[in-house]
Parts: C-alpha cells; structure tokens; sequence
C-alpha cells in the first residue's frame, strides 16, 4: 500500500548549508536561518555580547553569534561535496568556527575528489571573523575547496584564515598527498537597478598542490621543511587597526643593517619592542616566516612554520596584542588559535 506523506518534500541536497543572518529593530541580530545536511554540520550557541563597545562603529550590534562548522565522523570522506551559503546583513557581525582540524580522507582513486565550497554575501556593515582550525590532508588524499567572498558595494568588513598541514606528522605523514586545492576570491557586487548584478573581482588567492608537480621531485622536496602554509585576508573598516598592526610589525622585521639591540649605547627599547624582539626570536625558533602586502584595499598575509603550532601560536599571539579582534567579536573568535 502507498502511503503519501503530508510533509512538503525537502528541497535541501546532502552536503548544502545556508546560514543567514538577519537584523531586528531596532538593533538585534539574530540567525533567521541554519540549515544543513549530511555530511555537513552547523552548530550555533548562544550569541554573547562583545567585551567593549565598538570603538569603530558605534551602531555595532550588542550581540556576536558564532556558528561552528563540523563534518559528521570528524572528516570529509572521498568523494563528499559540501556547499555553505552564508548571508551577513548589515548591522551584523558573525564568527565562523571549526571544532578541530578539517580532515581529508584517503580516497583509493586521485580522480576522486573531495570538494568544498563557501559563498559568503557580506552587505555593507556587515562583518566576517572566520579564523578556522588548519585543514590537514591525510596521505593519498584529493582535495579542492573555494571560498568566495561577495562585498555588497566593496563595503564589508572580512578576516579570514585559510591554513593547511602537512599530515598526520606523528604517523610519519609529509605532504604525501596526491592534490590539494584552495581558492580565496573577494568581489564587488553591485545592483544597477535591472535586476542583475554587476561583479567585479578585487582579489584572488590561489594555492595549488600536486604530487606530480612539473618535475619528478616529491613534493615533500619541494616545500623546503615546512609543515604548514597559510593566508590571512584583511578588509574594511571593522579591522583597520589589525590590518595596520600587521603591516607595521612586517616593517619592523629585523633586515640587513638594521639596528643592534644589543648595542649599549642606543636607547632603552620601549615595552613594544620589547614584545617585538621576543616575538621575533620566537618566530626564529619555530621557524615561522611571514609577509603582508597592501593589495587593492586588502592586507594579504602569508605564513609558513616548520611546525603547525608555531604557526597557531604566532596567528594568535599577533591577533591578541593587537587586540581588536577580542573586543569586537570576543574569546570565542580565536578559539580555534589555543
């Protein structure tokens, strides 16, 4: 016997999320929509309120909400295709989490590839802290994601990290992968008033890894000791000061004939560079190195450690001096940097 179902038949497909976030009157954010669908999983907590009030804008909203992205089994098996849809209003702020690294399966089959792929539309004071655990490939993985970014106007705030590792270190894993993609890219999108959207490309970050490469060198070979790379995305009015912190402290690396600060004579150094030159010998110690360029509007930073934790630990040691990122959107931004 055939039984008809009272129920409206899902639309959702395996694999698709959609987070919106919208604003009550007269100032109260609030998650109209989180969906999802196996393999995907999204969990918001309560929203908390920042630690201070905004010193950037002061119709910032008085609640943060936080929305972790998980995978069911702790990983995204061969052949899983995830799709997120984020949609942050202006008015708004919200904070993108994993809980723990994005794991990638061995897949029998390089043709198989497992994919992922974020839409963000951010509109004009609307404001994106995404600052996720590393991605960490296993060996004999294939692996392509996207992270697209649609600014309303150019307007928007964004601070998005997008890290990778080098395997499973402690079971003798480095970079034994087959591929691994990552693409970051940031457009304007305007409305001229017929119905379609005028897109225009302001950045584009690539990262491209393959076993096989153009030469017969492992890639092992090739990525010169070190164990994880990563890009850090800065933009708009909400991360000003953190976008001018980076670009002074790359300026105050140490260079070829800079000053001796172990000359005697020359002045007592003040508390920060005192930080700077414990920071800096940390950073030699781990074996961490690191750039940032002004590029169209953005601070693009890029980073490389010999270890993963070195790596976590300068992103986070560098985002809580400066110091912003924990007032406006609280602790719960950088959990994923402890």
């Amino acid at each position: 016997m055939h039984y008809t179902s009272p129920f409206t038949p899902s639309t959702s497909k395996p694999g698709h999320g959609s987070i919106i976030l919208s604003l009550l009157p007269p100032n109260t954010p609030v998650l109209s929509t989180v969906s999802y669908q196996y393999p995907l999983k999204l969990v918001a907590p309560d929203p908390l309120p920042p630690l201070t009030h905004s010193s950037t804008d002061p119709n910032a909203p008085s609640l943060i909400h936080t929305v972790f992205l998980l995978t069911y089994g702790g990983g995204i098996v061969a052949g899983d295709a995830i799709n997120l849809d984020v949609r942050i209003v202006g008015g708004t702020r919200l904070v993108l989490l994993t809980q723990g690294s994005t794991k990638i399966f061995r897949t029998e089959d390089r043709a198989v590839v497992s994919r992922q792929h974020m839409s963000v539309r951010l509109e004009k004071g609307g404001a994106l802290c995404y600052l996720p655990d590393p991605v960490q490939p296993f060996a004999e993985t294939a692996f392509s994601q996207s992270q697209i970014y649609n600014l309303h106007h150019s307007e928007g705030s964004l601070c998005v990290a997008d890290w990778v590792t080098s395997g499973r270190s402690a079971r003798g894993e480095n970079w034994d992968i087959f591929e691994y993609g990552s693409r970051n890219e940031v457009w304007s999108v305007d409305e001229p008033g017929q119905g379609k959207e005028k897109r225009r490309l302001l950045l584009r970050d690539n990262l491209i890894l393959d076993q096989r490469g153009q030469t017969n060198m492992p890639l092992s070979s090739r990525m010169d000791t070190y164990s994880v790379f990563g890009t850090l995305i800065i933009r708009g009015p909400v991360f000003t000061s953190l976008s001018s912190f980076f670009l002074a402290e790359f300026d105050a690396l140490p260079r070829i004939g800079a000053r001796n600060w172990g000359d005697s004579s020359a002045p007592q150094p003040s508390l920060p560079e005192k930080r700077r030159v414990e920071r800096q010998a940390q950073e030699k110690s781990d074996g961490l190195i690191w750039s940032a360029a002004n590029v169209r509007g953005f601070v693009l930073v890029k980073f490389a450690s010999r270890e993963v934790q070195g790596a976590r630990n300068w992103l986070r040691d560098m985002i809580r001096e400066e110091g912003s990122i924990l007032r406006e959107f609280g602790e719960q931004a950088v959990l994923c940097l402890k």
